[in-house]
């Protein structure tokens, strides 16, 4: 499977649903990428899931540090990374697109994107 080289042609080849790449839930596919803050990330489907790094390939054992999204056949959850913990559960794309959006650190610290502990539940940045 081709890996897409970088965060704009990653999101091309999703909205295009480009033969021989990743795919994933479209209809979640289409709500993250109206989220200007997702938009700057590399989405990555893989395993029922969206998640999405800092930056495109090749990717350090720190990349995978950011909430992520999980489809499922009648809700879509949000998690933090590794699945520590359950941020929110929704029944609409939108919904959880956004619940993503308020659980990502600070867009202007990009150093904080590559090393974000776990957010505990609830706590939205202010």
């Amino acid at each position: 499977m081709t890996e897409a080289p970088d965060i704009e042609t990653a999101w091309r080849y999703l909205l295009e649903r480009t033969p021989g790449t990743r795919q994933g839930d479209e209809l979640i596919v289409r709500a993250a990428s109206a989220q200007p803050r997702l938009r700057a990330l590399y989405p990555f489907p893989t395993h029922g899931t969206l998640k999405f790094l800092s930056d495109g390939p090749p990717w350090g054992p720190d990349s995978d540090q950011l909430p992520f999204l999980v489809c499922g056949l009648k809700t879509y959850q949000v998690y933090t990374s590794g699945y520590a913990v359950l941020l929110g559960e929704t029944t609409s794309p939108e919904q959880a697109a956004a619940l993503l959006v308020a659980h990502l650190p600070p867009p202007d610290d990009s150093k904080q994107l590559r090393s974000q502990p776990p957010r505990s539940p609830g706590r939205c940045p202010v």
